[in-house]
């Protein structure tokens, strides 16, 4: 029997808020968090509509998350994000001591892995779960944003 709340399962609700922040014209990265199989935080971009830089997916999950636990740490927890966390991303996630990250696609150039940032030693991380689908939508997102410009 397949396990409904594997990881491809989480990750499509990640991709939903990524959907989300696409229909806002918010670069379309979505974010959930969960623990013991239950979404506790769901989050999407929305630095334009806050007019703020760190209001990244991941940055909104963390804080969702503290709220609904009542503490500063995500022990237990995992992020699943469309987009390999930024460093800025990847450092708050250090401080949270989340336990686990499960990310779509890869940021090549701007994601934690190619900026050097380093995570909790005792986080977990997976990459490419659903990378299609999440690089589909990025790329769909500015092909059409160049089109319209």
């Amino acid at each position: 029997m397949i396990n409904p709340f594997d990881d491809t399962y989480f990750m499509r609700k990640a991709l939903q808020e990524a959907e989300a922040a696409f229909e806002k014209g918010e670069i379309p990265v979505g974010a959930v968090v969960i623990i013991d199989d239950k979404i506790i935080a769901r989050s999407h971009n929305l630095t334009e509509l806050l007019n703020d830089v760190t209001a990244h997916a991941e940055m909104q999950a963390i804080t969702s998350a503290a709220n609904f636990l009542g503490g500063k740490y995500l022990h237990n927890c995992t992020l699943y994000v469309t987009l390999e966390p930024c460093q800025m991303c990847a450092g708050a996630l250090y401080w949270s001591q989340i336990s686990k990250i499960v990310y779509g696609a890869t940021d090549e150039q701007r994601g934690f892995k190619a900026m050097g940032t380093k995570l909790h030693p005792k986080t977990k991380v997976i990459g490419g779960v659903l990378e299609d689908e999440a690089s589909a939508l990025m790329k769909r997102f500015f092909i059409e944003k160049r089109n319209l410009n």
